[in-house]
């Protein structure tokens, strides 16, 4: 079994949040994810590491979208 962790740190705990509450329909039994002040953990475990990409991609690209949905994404 791998195992993955993966932290995102926010300006705000209610920031962290709106991120959180935006992926969580798409991770549930996927993803195991947690707050710590302003920070957003994602546990990820897999039986293989070609599983663990897909998911840690899949995660990563949803993460942006919810990011950039509420303003925190890089502008061109």
């Amino acid at each position: 079994m791998l195992s993955l962790e993966l932290r995102f740190e926010y300006p705000d705990t209610k920031t962290a949040e709106t991120v959180l509450r935006s992926l969580s329909p798409d991770n549930e039994g996927y993803v195991e994810s947690r707050i710590e002040g302003n920070r957003l953990i994602f546990s990820i475990e897999a039986d293989n590491a070609g599983t663990m990409r897909n998911t840690a991609d899949d995660l990563i690209a949803c993460i942006k979208i919810a990011e950039e949905t509420i303003g925190l994404g890089s502008s061109p």
